[in-house]
């Protein structure tokens, strides 16, 4: 960096210390890999998408694989990562494509046992168990593979850079080894990343630039829900989720994953509300439930599953002080049902409804659904994507929604629309009456 010296360090004269620039060496033209050429005479083709097999993931990837592309797939341990990719290299086996399965965290044996009871076993799927990225090299000159799965990158390690395996030098350099192999060779890449505590990838942030797809394998333990979420994506939309189901035969997709997220009950039970909430491009109804009960502690209890513990804290807030719902001397328990987590503002309105219908014990109608965000000073804010949401709750069997004011129309669904959230608490009041028209507007209520 530079720096204003007076007095030399050597002599100790003042001002005898001049500024010299540094030469500049000039730059000359190297040897190009390729002609540049129209962009209209470029060949594509080989940019082509090749489907998996597995349609949920073929959704989230923007059609399937594509040859040189490289994949980074992070989750949680436990949550199916291998499962998943195991059927996938099953599938491509079968399609006839030589296809390399690489692990560093199990043995060929646990992988072959694996194998076996999801039924994924297939003559052209080869099997290694290394953890030399050499060696790796190795195989892969051997097997000459389409599709290699790595699993995973952090167990990997070279001899020609320093630290151990699973440092931030050794996972870089053997990240891009293998990208550079798989873009010189066209072979579509999957390398299997650890999540840190806050569930980002570990390593170095560099890990995802030098890929082209990086996905989130989300689930919970306790749940068989198993999403794949992308967030970035060369070749298709980075907003698309995947849903699956794992079981003990194997891990499955599901196309019509709304159904998962809603308790079907013959009678309207109290403390629940139904929303739609839009993962990726999907709309997928999801049902919110509170419970409110007296408490006896000093600080009543707050409790929150699959949801956002700071939103559900503000929304209980306006709930208490913008819908007169007395709140400080209860516990409010809130969850979601089926594992799904719903973080997104559009689901407010659901939540704040659901604690009303809890603390005043009365039930809302099992064919309406809330939609909208809720502001502090209670107002109700528009949402995105409202017609597809409306469409598939249409498309379940609902036919009433409680939405903000400016809201279009859906075909199938009765529109209440409320300015705020005292006006949605009358639309609740209004819910049961006869239905005579089929767009009711209570922006016209007095606050």
């Amino acid at each position: 960096m530079a720096k204003w010296v007076g007095q030399c360090p050597e002599c100790q004269a003042w001002g005898s210390i001049a500024e010299v620039g540094a030469a500049r060496t000039a730059l000359v033209a190297g040897p190009v890999t390729a002609a540049a050429r129209p962009i209209g005479e470029i060949d594509v083709e080989a940019a082509r998408s090749r489907p998996t097999g597995l349609a949920e993931l073929d959704r989230v990837l923007g059609g399937g694989l594509v040859p040189g592309a490289v994949v980074l797939l992070a989750g949680e341990p436990g949550v199916g990562k291998s499962t998943l990719l195991l059927a996938a290299a099953a599938q491509a086996a079968r399609d006839g494509a030589p296809t390399l399965y690489v692990t560093g965290e199990e043995s060929a044996a646990q992988v072959r046992l694996r194998a076996e009871r999801t039924g994924d076993l297939d003559p052209h799927l080869w099997l290694a168990a290394e953890t030399d990225l050499e060696a790796v090299l190795a195989h892969i000159d051997a097997v000459r593979p389409g599709l290699l799965i790595v699993d995973s990158v952090q167990t990997m390690a070279t001899a020609g850079v320093d630290g151990s395996a699973g440092g931030v030098t050794q996972i870089r350099a053997v990240t891009a080894a293998l990208a550079g192999i798989a873009k010189e060779r066209s072979i579509a890449t999957v390398l299997v990343g650890h999540v840190t505590k806050d569930g980002s990838i570990a390593g170095p942030r560099l890990l995802e630039h030098l890929v082209d797809v990086v996905l989130y394998f989300e689930g919970d333990r306790h749940s068989t829900l198993r999403m794949v979420r992308a967030v970035k994506n060369r070749y298709g939309p980075a907003d698309e989720v995947g849903c699956f189901a794992l079981t003990s035969e194997g891990i499955v997709g599901i196309p019509d994953p709304s159904g998962l997220f809603l308790s079907r009950r013959p009678d309207p039970v109290a403390g629940t509300c139904v929303t739609v909430t839009v993962e990726g491009r999907r709309p997928m109804l999801a049902e919110v439930q509170a419970l409110v009960a007296g408490s006896k502690l000093q600080n009543p209890r707050r409790a929150v599953s699959g949801l956002d513990a700071g939103r559900v804290a503000m929304v209980l807030a306006v709930v208490e002080r913008r819908g007169q719902v007395q709140l400080s001397s209860s516990d409010v328990y809130t969850a979601t049902v089926g594992g799904i987590r719903v973080t997104e503002p559009a689901t407010d309105l659901a939540l704040a409804l659901a604690v009303n219908s809890a603390a005043d014990d009365q039930a809302l109608p099992t064919d309406v659904v809330a939609l909208g965000e809720l502001g502090l000073s209670g107002e109700l804010r528009p949402v995105p994507d409202l017609g597809r949401r409306l469409a598939e709750a249409a498309r379940l069997g609902f036919r009433r929604a409680i939405v903000p004011t400016g809201s279009e129309s859906a075909a199938g669904v009765e529109l209440f629309l409320a300015r705020d959230l005292g006006q949605a608490l009358v639309a609740v009041e209004n819910l049961g009456r006869p239905r005579t028209v089929r767009r009711v507007d209570f922006s016209v209520v007095a606050p």
